[in-house]
């Protein structure tokens, strides 16, 4: 009987220590797995703000430079086998960027640059007279070219419908400055009927909310017969 308590003791003991080594193991090993979280969320602390998003875009471009090269590899068209792949109004909202991408508004930035605009906008309008042009060319010669030796100038005289085209785009923009004006303060033929600026925009506000109901009153006034 002692033989056998005695091992079933040694038998405890031996379960519990293997228990117990299971135990440091899970610890040794949780101890790792936290430090190399540590370690990590201190690398993604150091990078910068959108490092991810950069990386995902990276990671997207590398991608699509494969595939492109891919396509171009079995002789296919690479935008529109990925166009094939993508939906109606998806592609459709994407030809709208780029479309505003290539021809941004920036609006007016100083008088240079707004000069410049009018200038290419009048110039996409231009169609050349090839003809006209060649005409000129064999006629003139090497006179056609002007250059520090030549002694005739001003030897191009435009056509009759190159100077119909010029009257014609100078009208277009008379008509269109005559059309834009700047909205005046107030009308210069009104009569006065205030004493400042504030009092003036006191007045009309009045005016546009018992305007109506007092017209009758205010002539009166005017006239000297009110009661």
């Amino acid at each position: 009987m002692a033989d056998s308590g005695e091992q079933t003791t040694v038998d405890k003991n031996a379960e519990r220590m293997k228990k117990l080594k299971e135990l440091h193991l899970k610890r040794n090993e949780a101890r790792k797995l936290n430090h190399h979280e540590v370690v990590e969320e201190s690398r993604r602390s150091s990078l910068p703000t959108n490092w991810e998003a950069r990386k995902r875009r990276a990671d997207w471009e590398l991608q699509e430079i494969e595939e492109r090269k891919a396509a171009d590899e079995e002789g296919k068209d690479y935008d529109r086998s990925k166009m094939m792949g993508m939906q109606a109004d998806v592609v459709h909202k994407m030809n709208e960027a780029r479309r505003r991408k290539r021809n941004p508004d920036q609006g007016f930035a100083d008088y240079e640059a707004m000069t410049m605009r009018q200038y290419e906008r009048l110039t996409r309008q231009m169609k050349p007279d090839m003809k006209t042009y060649e005409a000129q060319k064999e006629i003139m010669g090497e006179d056609f070219y002007p250059s520090t030796n030549t002694l005739i100038q001003g030897a191009h005289y435009p056509s009759k419908d190159a100077i119909d085209r010029l009257v014609d785009d100078q009208g277009k923009q008379e008509e269109k400055r005559t059309k834009f004006h700047r909205r005046r303060l107030y009308d210069p033929d009104a009569p006065i009927d205030f004493i400042n600026e504030r009092n003036r925009k006191f007045n009309a506000k009045i005016e546009r909310y018992f305007g109506d109901y007092t017209e009758e009153i205010k002539q009166n006034l005017e006239r000297g017969t009110a009661v």
